[in-house]
């Protein structure tokens, strides 16, 4: 079941003159209290949907050119008690606190508290993700002690971009269900990056995980257990307790997912432009005799009879 959305905005069709009210206004009532400048000469073009994630809240953000900025005098006149982590899928963007300055660009994650002041500036057409967490909430589930200073994630280690890009991807299509992953995954980022120890996730997120960076790998012959157990943060071992609890092991659902990719191609309207030995190294098959043999066993007939089954002749 998808998340529930709780409203939407957008400014386009308000006259030009009255788009920084308006979306100031929105954004007082929907998410925090700030005030907004634009530097387009078309006005503030914006647009917000607000989702709700139990009792965490989703905001999806678009726009162009502008900036934000929470001022001392406004975080006193519209208290909010929060941890936003705000994930920038398109564009540049500068983030200016009392302690500096953070430089992000699409793929990136901050994560800061709505209670202290900042400016929040996009210097072209952006698009962000903005995951509303109350403070207490985020205190239990996230990061013990709240976040000392605003944090940049995404280009830090191997480990940490994956767990970015997974964060990413459970908030593109989140279910009603998608808290506990949202909040596992950003409480992993944190904690990770103080040292402290994060609260044990559940074996779901850790397979969503797994799964979204085996995805995300696939074309890699050299994909192994190890590479993915390291992304996760746990042992080779513990990872193969994860896959159990799904029914599999790590080795069997990455040649399950790389056949599965192939059989597509191989079936694909446009199947005729590729080889089959093309097919199967773009999945990380070491040879194609080594590829036959398992697609064979797995689809009860060769790439061969496959891709004839569709139309598609190997001569």
């Amino acid at each position: 079941m998808p998340a529930a959305m709780i409203s939407q905005a957008s400014t386009e069709d308000v006259d030009p003159r009255d788009r920084i009210g308006f979306w100031e206004d929105y954004n007082r009532r929907a998410l925090v209290g700030l005030s907004c400048t634009s530097y387009s000469e078309r006005g503030l073009l914006a647009r917000q949907a607000n989702y709700r994630l139990g009792d965490v809240r989703l905001a999806d953000i678009s726009g162009n050119a502008h900036a934000i900025e929470r001022t001392p005098q406004v975080a006193k006149s519209t208290p909010k008690d929060s941890v936003f982590a705000s994930l920038l899928l398109k564009g540049e963007a500068v983030f200016l606190h009392e302690d500096g300055c953070l430089a992000a660009t699409a793929g990136d994650l901050v994560v800061y508290d709505t209670r202290r002041p900042y400016l929040f500036g996009f210097s072209s057409s952006m698009r962000q993700f903005l995951v509303d967490i109350p403070r207490g909430l985020f205190v239990e589930r996230c990061m013990a002690g709240g976040i000392p200073a605003p944090m940049l994630f995404g280009r830090g280690t191997a480990r940490e971009g994956g767990l970015v890009a997974t964060l990413r991807s459970v908030l593109e299509n989140p279910g009603a269900e998608a808290r506990g992953g949202v909040l596992d995954l950003i409480g992993m980022l944190a904690t990770g990056r103080s040292g402290g120890r994060p609260a044990p996730a559940a074996y779901q997120t850790l397979l969503i995980v797994a799964t979204d960076y085996i995805d995300r790998h696939l074309h890699d012959a050299r994909l192994t257990q190890g590479e993915v157990a390291q992304v996760v943060g746990v042992s080779v071992r513990h990872l193969g307790r994860i896959f159990h609890s799904a029914g599999t092991t790590p080795s069997r659902h990455i040649l399950e997912r790389r056949l599965q990719r192939a059989h597509a191609d191989l079936t694909a309207p446009d199947a005729a432009r590729t080889t089959i030995a093309d097919v199967a190294y773009r999945w990380g098959f070491s040879s194609q005799a080594h590829f036959a043999r398992h697609f064979r066993a797995r689809f009860g007939g060769t790439p061969s009879d496959v891709r004839a089954s569709v139309g598609v002749s190997d001569g």
